[in-house]
């Protein structure tokens, strides 16, 4: 089914990896940050009350002889004039990060077929949102190439709905969430009294949101089901006080990304200006990052301002005020959301280790993950499998590893495929036990990305693996 993926054994363990440290990096390493888990499905009212029922929308279009969909947003068009200024064709695109260049190139070949020559005008391209009415059916379809196929962009609400109790109508309906926001807001004042928690303070939350995207695309980049890591992070009122909180998550979130490895040049900022953030917003920076299909959004950090509280308190007639003690004074605080897709992180952290290297004359394929993100931390790795004392002393050190981590032990083959095998799925250590181990206690330690090898006391090798992994205590 389009846009549902399913996560096998090595990908289960890198996702919980991330979720994991972000967990500790946000909250449990924070004295300003709790957690909560809300249910995936609520009440029609919270969405009446959040915009979502009435606002969350995409504008799509239909192409009426191939039957395809779009996202209006996603499907670019532009005017191929000559110098002269004479009308030469119109063409369409799907938005990519070489979209003007293909554009260009498809107007001038589409030109050349009608015979109009030359020189042109660069083309400028907009997307079917900025269509005017009268060009609209001069606009050729992203799938057919063929003029006057496209519907007028019709809003489309992404929420999925669904019904509780044994009645299927209109007072059974509620949603599954498109966001794990809202369920933060609808708990903040009982967090707030409950934690004892004092402004400026934060709840995280890690959870599946869904949303019935037109055309997801790109693998697990742009799904219906994904999953959500975010933080509302609430703080005084006063105008300017939100640019201090906001530029401190935008660096804190930065430190995360790359601290678990995601490649800092692949990575950049993105200022949404006026005109593209949201009507209740005072501003939004999101990290872009390259992916093979373009650069796009990773995550964003939003000042939100009071519209969230607000409204449920408007909705709700319960007032979302915040007593503050020291100042005397009731107000309902501001927002500042840093939110990231886990899914995204994923195929980010998958984009940046992956490598092959040649190395005398073969070549080799690595996931040089960060090791506290790897699926696999330890390959044990027993020489021979046919020597009962060697094969119980690889067991005694991979069963005490793997109290801890999530270890390999790994018999087949000559111990170089055993390397590679080990290297492709991205584990940074591989630990081989032989006669000698049997001697002096000592075992080869194994690094992936260096592939340097060095021997080892077996009572050494705990905390040099744990010091890697975990960082210093």
């Amino acid at each position: 089914m389009p846009g549902f993926y399913d996560y096998g054994p090595l990908g289960v363990e890198l996702k919980q990896n991330i979720k994991n440290i972000w967990w500790k990096e946000m909250v449990q390493r924070r004295e300003d940050v709790v957690g909560l888990d809300a249910s995936i499905i609520a009440s029609p009212s919270i969405y009446e009350a959040s915009g979502h029922v009435s606002g969350f929308s995409d504008p799509m279009v239909d192409c009426k002889q191939s039957k395809m969909r779009f996202r209006a947003d996603q499907v670019f068009w532009g005017r191929l004039e000559t110098e002269e200024g004479e009308e030469a064709c119109y063409v369409s695109i799907l938005e990519s990060d070489t979209m003007l260049e293909d554009a260009m190139k498809a107007a001038k070949k589409k030109a050349k077929k009608l015979g109009v020559k030359g020189p042109y005008k660069p083309l400028e391209l907009c997307d079917l949102t900025q269509a005017a009415e009268e060009v609209y059916q001069k606009i050729p379809s992203p799938s057919t190439g063929e003029e006057g196929q496209l519907t007028l962009p019709r809003d489309f609400n992404l929420m999925f709905k669904t019904s509780v109790g044994a009645m299927s109508d209109a007072t059974s309906l509620a949603y599954l969430r498109p966001e794990t926001a809202q369920g933060i807001f609808c708990n903040y004042m009982s967090i707030q009294r409950t934690a004892r928690m004092k402004i400026p303070f934060g709840i995280a939350q890690i959870g599946k949101a869904f949303r019935n995207e037109i055309t997801p695309r790109n693998y697990i980049f742009r799904s219906r089901e994904f999953e959500q890591m975010e933080i509302e992070y609430f703080i005084p009122p006063e105008d300017d006080a939100w640019r201090k909180f906001h530029a401190t998550w935008v660096h804190d979130s930065w430190r995360f990304l790359r601290g678990i490895g995601l490649r800092e040049d692949l990575m950049s900022f993105q200022v949404h200006t006026k005109n593209k953030l949201a009507h209740y917003a005072k501003a939004c920076t999101d990290v872009v990052f390259k992916f093979p299909f373009g650069t796009q959004e990773l995550m964003g950090v939003a000042a939100r301002g009071c519209y969230d509280l607000g409204k449920h308190a408007e909705a709700s007639g319960k007032s979302q005020e915040y007593f503050d003690e020291e100042n005397k004074r009731k107000y309902i605080p501001h927002v500042i959301e840093p939110s990231y897709g886990v899914d995204r992180l994923f195929l980010a952290a998958v984009v940046s280790a992956y490598r092959e290297e040649q190395l005398e004359g073969e070549k080799r394929t690595v996931l040089g993950f960060h090791p506290s993100i790897a699926p696999v931390k330890v390959s044990i790795l027993p020489l021979v499998k046919n020597k009962p004392e060697i094969v119980a002393l690889a067991k005694e050190i991979f069963s005490k590893l793997q109290r801890r981590y999530n270890c390999e032990y790994d018999v087949s083959g000559a111990i170089g495929r055993r390397y590679r095998r080990a290297d492709e799925i991205g584990t940074p250590f591989c630990v081989t036990v032989d006669f000698d181990s049997l001697e002096d206690r000592t075992v080869t330690l194994r690094l992936r990305d260096s592939m340097k090898q060095e021997r080892i006391k077996i009572e050494d090798l705990y905390p040099l693996i744990a010091k890697e992994i975990e960082g210093e205590w």
